[in-house]
Formats: structure tokens, sequence, C-alpha cells
């Protein structure tokens, strides 16, 4: 059986940590600033965890 290809745009919006689980940059960080505020911009810069829910279909995409 061939190998699966990894889906290219998943790779570039996910990376793995130490453990496994999957790192995800946060959504509406691209404009309009002046209309949110500063703990709310603060916030955003962070990264996150995938959600487990989103986890399996995810990692399905990326087989490192």
């Amino acid at each position: 059986m061939p190998k699966m290809k990894t889906h290219s745009g998943t790779a570039k919006r996910f990376k793995r940590t130490g453990s496994g689980k999957l790192k995800r940059s946060h959504a509406y960080t691209s404009h309009m600033f002046a209309n949110k505020s500063q703990k709310q911009k603060r916030k955003l810069r962070k990264s996150a965890v995938v959600s487990s829910g989103d986890f399996k279909r995810i990692k399905a995409m990326i087989p490192k």
C-alpha cells in the first residue's frame, strides 16, 4: 500500500507538541484590530491546543 500524503494546508496550520498534541493558532487575528479590545488581541496571540473532537480528523491529514 502506498504512503499517505500529507495534506499541505493542514501541515501549515498545525504543529505537534512534545507530548503528541496538536497546536493551532487563533482565528480573528488578521485585520480590524481597532474594533477589538487590547485584552482580546493579547489572548489571540497565544497558541491553543486542538480539541479532542477535532484531533482525530486532523491527525489523519498529518501522518507523521
